[in-house]
């Protein structure tokens, strides 16, 4: 059995970030950040909470399916910026959704956390413990962007992207591959609290999001077509059978460099990056939901999913919708 996505929801909050407006605060302008972006714009929580996100996606999801909450057998939310360490967003959003047949999960795979999230979800169709799954990737990076860092926080956007998830014999994922290279780490950090007990006082630090732009772009641009080019090569698949490549949206010029490697063509590969930024583990399923209800993708139709970002991490999925 298969996990097959029958219902997505996705959530945005209410204000819009943009490149003018950030030019009025950093030395930038609107110019410089399309030319290296292809960002325009991006929502940024101002009364908006991770979990509050994340519940509305998941409701929208859960109508789109024509599912109720308490048919649920399992919950895993992605994200690097819950509300809380402790309860996690995951439990957070059962107890908002009434999912009380629920187990709730956190993952954290940075940008790549809904792809994760969506494998792991498979791996419990497929070994016959769940049938019933929603699988959400949130985020409110504005609270770890330094908004002094114009190679930063030009960048990220907040938002919620959710699908929800049954077992079918045919349809849904049929491969994926992940990856991980902690070696990498360093090239995009954020730092947690830092220890301080009754012996150790490193007093406060910010913790705001680090980023070596060059190296992560080159990461992307090569981790991404390789995993790509390994699910068609062991699928038996040229890049003509797929019709619909949905990538993590992190830079407009990381997607053509993948296009360019693919030799695909461009309206394969749709974008929102302009409109929302880079929105981590949410930007998948942001996307995804935009073309579900925009009606772009048709039944039998065989997708490509691929994430990429901190850890670093890596992965796609071969899907038939």
């Amino acid at each position: 059995m298969n996990a097959h996505i029958i219902g997505t929801g996705s959530f945005l909050p209410e204000k819009v970030v943009t490149n003018f407006d950030l030019a009025e605060h950093v030395e930038t302008n609107d110019e410089w950040i399309m030319s290296r972006t292809g960002i325009r714009q991006r929502h940024i929580a101002v009364n908006e909470t991770t979990a509050g996100m994340a519940f509305e996606a998941a409701r929208r999801a859960l109508d789109d399916a024509g599912m109720l909450p308490e048919e649920l057998e399992m919950i895993l939310l992605a994200t690097v910026s819950p509300d809380h360490i402790v309860p996690s967003a995951a439990c957070e959003v059962q107890a908002m959704l009434g999912a009380n047949n629920a187990v709730a999960i956190e993952l954290n795979a940075a940008c790549s956390g809904f792809v994760f999230a969506l494998n792991t979800a498979h791996a419990y169709v497929m070994a016959g413990i769940y049938t019933k799954i929603l699988v959400i990737g949130v985020e409110t990076l504005s609270k770890l962007v330094d908004w002094s860092d114009r190679g930063t926080c030009i960048l990220f956007g907040d938002g919620a992207g959710a699908a929800v998830l049954t077992a079918d014999e045919c349809a849904g994922i049929q491969d994926f591959v992940q990856y991980a290279d902690g070696t990498k780490g360093e090239a995009l950090l954020c730092d947690a609290k830092p220890l301080q007990n009754l012996f150790v006082q490193n007093g406060q630090q910010q913790r705001y999001v680090r980023m070596d732009g060059q190296e992560v772009f080159k990461f992307a641009v090569r981790r991404v077509s390789e995993s790509i080019d390994q699910l068609l090569a062991r699928n038996s698949l040229t890049t003509g059978e797929i019709g619909c490549y949905i990538l993590h949206q992190a830079n407009a010029r990381i997607i053509q460099s993948v296009i360019k490697h693919l030799k695909e063509e461009e309206g394969k590969f749709p974008m929102n990056v302009e409109r929302c930024g880079n929105t981590s583990g949410a930007s998948v399923p942001l996307l995804l939901d935009e073309l579900n209800r925009s009606g772009r993708l048709k039944k039998g139709e065989k997708v490509i999913m691929s994430g990429f970002g901190g850890g670093l991490t890596w992965g796609s999925i071969y899907m038939i919708w």
